[in-house]
């Protein structure tokens, strides 16, 4: 790996041969159990919900550490090796039309676990929103296509999803953690991770969007009549001073789709808007929830917020290398070296208790070295 902790995630397709996906379980079954008897399931869902960790673990199962596929192979070898080891941990979903089961698997998982039916709808909630905000409310240029919910029998949870942007055929992951989350509009990821950082990324989700957030709600509480005349006014005389928003030391390129980027869109949901306003959602985490409320109305609502009101939202790209640990150089901070090193040593150590032959130690130990050499 890079030792500016950057994680590459091209999307490669195809799927991993049966014979590994095997022989991966096995080993995750094994890996697994150890850290959790070891250190807990609070602990386990805290390493893999880090980034580094995660590349590490799939690398050590024997996926590439730099295949877009290293995130749904092991989440989905996770799932079976975990219901095979009876850990009180789950995984629900997974990539494409397992991520649409999630919910279902969620009531089952719960009801297994004897949790209350609050903690289950709770939970529910918890992996509606979280695909909500990486979808609406952060829209930089990936669709989720893998949803990964993990449960402890405790209740707690963590998830793995991940984008595709298939224009330049690469992929993001997006790690949540619940004891993490305090807010699910309010920064709440523990990492974000990706090769690409764009120029202009909508992240309602940061701390800079609160007044444009705070705007939004106001303007859909708002009667929708109101709020049409409202889009109808900066449409599209306003699209010409898009420029105010460019940097001038921005590329042409750059330029170009940043002027594509920020243009309001063609079609809001105004059903969606019409609910919104007999809804009357008290915070923009109500009002992203509202069913129809995607990513044109969030953009659009955004648009009106900063052009008439002055509310601006972020249009950085949050997106972290090494979220957790960051880099040599010094970016995005320096390196937390023990705090790499206590990842290293948890897996090099269940590695080396793992019920495994001696050859198959020996390999899974030189691919954890090779990954931090």
């Amino acid at each position: 790996m890079r030792r500016t902790g950057l994680t590459e995630l091209p999307l490669h397709d195809g799927k991993a041969p049966q014979w590994l996906v095997k022989r991966m379980i096995g080993l995750a079954k094994e890996i697994t159990t150890i850290i959790v008897d070891e250190y807990g399931r609070e602990e386990f869902l805290r390493r893999i919900s880090d980034p580094y960790w995660f590349q590490a673990f799939g690398c050590v199962l024997g996926y590439d550490w730099h295949s877009s596929g290293v995130t749904t192979v092991v989440t989905g070898v996770l799932k079976s090796a975990l219901k095979e080891a009876n850990l009180g941990i789950a995984v629900c979903g997974g990539k494409g039309k397992a991520s649409r089961e999630t919910l279902s698997e969620i009531i089952m998982t719960g009801e297994s676990f004897n949790l209350s039916t609050s903690k289950i709808n709770e939970l529910q909630y918890a992996s509606r929103m979280s695909a909500k905000v990486d979808n609406t409310a952060i829209q930089d240029g990936y669709q989720l296509y893998h949803h990964a919910f993990l449960i402890t029998e405790d209740g707690k949870w963590a998830v793995i999803q991940q984008g595709m942007n298939i224009n330049d055929r690469s992929a993001r992951r997006y790690h949540w953690l619940s004891e993490h989350v305090k807010n699910f509009v309010v920064e709440p990821h523990k990492a974000i991770v990706g090769d690409v950082r764009r120029p202009f990324v909508l992240d309602m989700t940061a701390k800079e969007s609160e007044e444009c957030r705070k705007t939004s709600v106001d303007i859909v509480r708002e009667k929708p009549q109101r709020v049409i005349r409202m889009l109808a006014s900066i449409r599209p005389s306003y699209q010409r001073s898009l420029g105010e928003w460019i940097s001038d030391k921005a590329s042409r390129e750059d330029r170009d789709y940043a002027v594509e980027f920020l243009k309001m869109p063609l079609s809001i949901n105004w059903k969606a808007l019409k609910r919104a306003y007999e809804i009357q959602p008290r915070n923009y985490e109500e009002l992203l929830g509202i069913r129809g409320v995607g990513p044109s109305t969030v953009r659009g609502l955004a648009l009106v917020a900063e052009i008439i009101y002055g509310s601006k939202p972020s249009w950085r790209d949050p997106v972290k290398y090494s979220f957790a640990y960051g880099g040599k150089d010094g970016v995005p901070y320096p390196v937390n070296r023990r705090a790499m090193d206590e990842s290293i040593r948890i897996l090099r150590e269940a590695v080396e208790r793992a019920k495994l032959g001696d050859r198959e130690r020996l390999e899974m130990l030189q691919k954890l070295r090779r990954f931090v050499s």
